[in-house]
């Protein structure tokens, strides 16, 4: 039982082009609490230029790109991946990390952006609509922390407003008339409270 408990498991949270192999959306993790007697330990991110974090995507990529399986050990790293349509969706862990954990995270991703983007994860849309995918990865993982993996909560805390509340704005008359009735009528229902006092 290793003595070095911690919440931190989630190094790298990639999507990644298949097609011309751009990044998406990339975020790398560092523990919050790191040891102060080493910069080597298991939660310090090994990728901590740009260059470094291409090459090991690139890297990534061509080998995961005619791959079978969903788990690999790449770079001393767990790395649990998923294809939808032309992107890979990868979540990267410590060598020691749980896989099926880290999968739980990248399929809560995969379904909670099928949620989201109505089945349509492809790049296009993945960029059209990035705010709402980093909210989601934001939900999903906090620091490297993982937060939640049911998509349906992820989506909702996500998802804009329903059409059906925004349909009683239009019922308000924003003209001068408009606005003069409500401020007759907040007049009229002051002085009423005034004089119960």
């Amino acid at each position: 039982m290793p003595t070095n408990m911690s919440l931190f498991s989630v190094n790298a949270i990639l999507i990644v082009s298949t097609d011309d192999r751009s990044r998406i959306l990339t975020r790398y993790y560092s523990a919050p609490h790191a040891p102060p007697s080493s910069s080597s330990h298991p939660g310090a991110n090994p990728y901590p230029s740009v260059k470094e974090q291409k090459a090991f995507e690139k890297g990534l990529l061509e080998k995961t790109n005619k791959q079978t399986s969903d788990v690999i050990l790449y770079d001393g790293r767990v790395v649990v991946f998923k294809m939808e349509g032309d992107v890979m969706l990868y979540v990267v862990g410590g060598g020691d990390e749980n896989e099926i954990m880290l999968f739980g995270v990248v399929l809560a991703l995969r379904d909670a952006l099928a949620i989201l983007l109505k089945n349509s994860t492809d790049k296009r849309t993945l960029v059209e609509n990035y705010d709402l995918v980093s909210l989601a990865i934001d939900e999903i993982i906090d620091d490297g922390i993982i937060l939640e993996t049911d998509p349906v909560v992820v989506a909702s805390r996500v998802s804009k407003p329903p059409a059906q509340d925004i349909t009683s704005v239009k019922n308000i008359d924003l003209s001068e008339q408009g606005l003069l009735n409500a401020w007759e009528f907040g007049k009229l229902k002051l002085a009423e409270r005034m004089r119960q006092l």
